[in-house]
């Protein structure tokens, strides 16, 4: 073949190749476009920091279940209780950050670094959103003689009160000493093994009274008195209880709060997709009616703004606990 020829079929060649590169090249960032806009392509494991059949497994399984509905892949909830939280916690955040393995986070992921020296710190994860509250509240024994809640700041001033919690390093712990610093009164929190039991002391006048949660108070039924919620407003399940900001003109607000989060560095379009899926879900009708029966508050904050909260209440507890 003359040369001409051989040198014009190699250029033709060398141009296909080139064309073929292209093609190829735009193919790829095509296909990594639709990996990364196709997430979830897999089933999603959701930790949960506690045994089955509490408040914090039962919320994760009911959000668990929308949670399948909008995103199209399993949800599978997975119990690894152990260490006040801390050991789910830890595992969720030292996973890789791609959005397949999620956790229910209660309000101790605030306090474990404080509490327990746990390796736990809102700045390790991404967090998603918050998904519900459980308002604390304050009992006496319907015998006790206390009627009001300034009736038992007036005793705690003149001298300790016991007050039932569900245990040592617990929010309800914490709730009872932020009540005592507000009002410059001497409570003395003594820790039971759960909410229950708490209430249940200060039902029998084992102790002068108890912080727990709404429901395990509605539980002793007429053995109790109820004396305030620890919320910025009153709860529908007890509406003729004062908030304490109500009852002695002090803001005290705490409650066993939580939400999902992940390992920190998620990609933006992934922490996205489970942001928002998160937001759907709890504001689903079945979801609503669930937390509605729980007896607690469908209470959303969005990731930005639950991050910012999150942080102010490691400020919080590392004051009150540290």
């Amino acid at each position: 073949m003359p040369r001409k020829r051989i040198t014009r079929a190699a250029a033709a060649i060398a141009a296909l190749a080139a064309t073929a590169l292209i093609v190829s090249a735009c193919t790829k960032v095509e296909e990594g476009e639709d990996a990364a806009s196709a997430f979830p392509e897999k089933d999603i494991r959701l930790i949960i920091q506690a045994n089955p059949g509490g408040g914090s497994d039962l919320s994760s399984r009911a959000l668990a279940t929308e949670l399948e509905k909008i995103l199209g892949v399993s949800v599978i909830p997975e119990n690894m209780p152990g260490a006040a939280g801390a050991l789910a916690m830890e595992y969720v955040g030292s996973q890789d950050p791609d959005g397949y393995v999620i956790g229910f986070a209660p309000v101790e992921i605030a306090m474990l670094n404080t509490t327990q020296s746990a390796d736990v710190l809102p700045e390790d994860f991404d967090l998603l959103g918050q998904i519900m509250l459980a308002p604390g509240v304050i009992t006496v024994g319907a015998n006790s003689g206390i009627e009001t809640l300034d009736d038992l700041v007036t005793q705690a001033k003149a001298g300790a009160a016991t007050v039932a919690n569900s245990g040592a390093g617990s929010i309800w712990e914490a709730a009872t000493l932020g009540l005592g610093e507000a009002t410059d009164a001497e409570f003395t929190p003594v820790p039971y093994d759960g909410g229950a039991t708490a209430v249940a002391a200060a039902a029998s006048g084992e102790t002068v009274a108890a912080v727990s949660g709404l429901g395990e108070a509605l539980a002793q039924g007429d053995a109790v008195r109820i004396l305030a919620v620890m919320n910025d407003e009153r709860h529908p399940d007890a509406e003729d209880v004062e908030t304490v900001e109500e009852a002695i003109g002090e803001e005290v607000v705490f409650g066993g709060w939580g939400g999902i989060y992940a390992p920190a560095g998620l990609p933006d379009d992934v922490k996205s997709t489970l942001e928002d899926a998160v937001k759907e879900a709890v504001e689903s009708d079945s979801y609503q009616k669930f937390q509605a029966d729980a007896g607690n508050l469908v209470v959303y904050r969005d990731s930005a703004e639950w991050t910012g909260y999150v942080e102010d209440q490691f400020a919080l507890f590392q004051d009150l606990l540290g």
